[in-house]
């Protein structure tokens, strides 16, 4: 009886904690198509909501790193002036994975539909901070 408890207990744990991963990483899904949007109405700022708002930030792109939040939305806003030269923005999720109760690891593809269309690939570490699921590394390519 009792190894039949424990495997009731075990099984209900297991259940439990597959829910809650799938809750985490479909908020972090809706966390992107909402910075998709953001970035197709042309607000770099909303975009940037999803970023941790922190000097440690880390953006890895094609000239280096960029650390902390203010660089990387500045550097954003000198590339991107114009809702016309941000295009239209879409993410193409190939994998999402939760590491663990408080980080998702995320590989996807970019696509930036304007006159000269560009497009890459990245790998974001979102990590849950303060309640709130945040990007503090983004590696985009």
């Amino acid at each position: 009886m009792k190894k039949i408890l424990l495997l009731i207990c075990l099984i209900v744990s297991v259940n439990a904690t597959a829910q809650k991963t799938d809750t985490d990483v479909h908020k972090v899904m809706e966390s992107m198509k909402n910075q998709e949007d953001s970035w197709n109405r042309g607000d770099v700022r909303g975009f940037m909501d999803y970023y941790w708002n922190n000097d440690s930030l880390k953006f890895i792109g094609s000239k280096g790193i960029t650390y902390g939040w203010q660089k990387t939305f500045d550097n954003y806003q000198k590339g991107y002036p114009t809702k016309e030269a941000m295009g239209i923005l879409i993410f193409t999720i190939i994998e999402a994975t939760q590491l663990s109760e408080i980080s998702i690891y995320v590989i996807g593809k970019w696509d930036l539909k304007k006159d000269k269309a560009a497009g890459g690939h990245f790998t974001l570490l979102w990590k849950k901070i303060d309640g709130k699921w945040v990007i503090v590394s983004d590696h985009t390519s």
